[in-house]
C-alpha cells in the first residue's frame, strides 16, 4: 500500500511570534514530518538537530532543518541530513576556498522529492519560487527533479545552487567534503546562519 503524501501544516503565522523566529514551532513541524515518514528521532538527532530560517523571516518558504552526522576537518569529509518542509527551499548559495578547498557535495533523496537547481541552461516550466527570493536572489534556473533513491552531484565547484522540496517535503542525505562556514556564501546578502 502506497504511503499518503505528507502535507504542509504550518505557515509563517505559526513560525514567527512578534516577528521573532520560533524554533520550537519549526522543530515541531519537522517532528511531524519525521513521524509521517517513519524517521526515528534518535538521541543523537535530538541533541544535534537544528533549524534555520537564514535570518530572512520566511521559514514557510525559505529555510531548512538538518543534522551534521560527521564533519571532519582532518580527513575532510562530511555527512549531513537535509530536512525540507513542503515547498521549502534552501537559500541559494555557493562554496569558495577558505582554509580548506571549496566544498564539493552530492545529494541522495530518502523521502519526498526535490527540485535540484544549479548552473546550466534554463529548464522550461520552473516551479513557483518563493516571492521573497525569486526576483533578486535566485540566479540559477537549470533544475532537475530528484525522487527517492536519486543521487546527483554539484556540477561545478564554486557554482551557485539550491534544493527546493516538492509538495511532500523531503529528506535528503548530503555527502561532501568538509563543510567550512568560512567558505559558505549566499546570493542574498541578508541571508545568514
Amino acid at each position: 500500500m502506497a504511503q499518503t503524501p505528507y502535507k504542509k501544516k504550518y505557515t509563517n503565522a505559526d513560525y514567527y511570534t512578534d516577528g521573532k523566529f520560533n524554533e520550537d514551532v519549526a522543530k515541531k513541524a519537522f517532528l511531524d514530518m519525521f513521524e509521517h515518514y517513519g524517521i526515528p528521532f534518535t538521541p543523537f538527532l535530538e541533541e544535534n538537530f537544528w533549524v534555520n530560517d537564514f535570518g530572512l523571516g520566511d521559514f514557510e518558504h525559505v529555510g531548512m532543518g538538518g543534522v551534521f552526522w560527521i564533519n571532519n576537518p582532518d580527513y575532510r569529509y562530511f555527512g549531513h541530513e537535509i530536512y525540507l518542509l513542503p515547498n521549502q527551499m534552501i537559500v541559494e548559495h555557493y562554496h569558495v576556498p577558505s582554509a580548506f578547498p571549496a566544498k564539493h557535495e552530492s545529494w541522495q533523496v530518502r523521502n519526498g522529492w526535490v527540485y535540484n537547481f544549479g548552473i546550466g541552461e534554463p529548464t522550461p516550466n520552473p516551479p513557483a519560487l518563493p516571492e521573497s527570493q525569486k526576483d533578486k536572489f535566485i540566479t540559477v534556473s537549470n533544475f532537475h527533479i530528484m525522487k527517492v533513491g536519486d543521487i546527483s552531484a554539484l556540477q561545478e565547484l564554486e557554482s551557485r545552487h539550491f534544493l527546493m522540496a516538492g509538495d511532500e517535503g523531503a529528506v535528503v542525505t548530503e555527502y561532501g567534503t568538509f563543510h567550512d562556514n568560512d567558505g559558505l556564501r549566499f546570493t542574498n546578502p541578508d541571508a545568514s546562519l
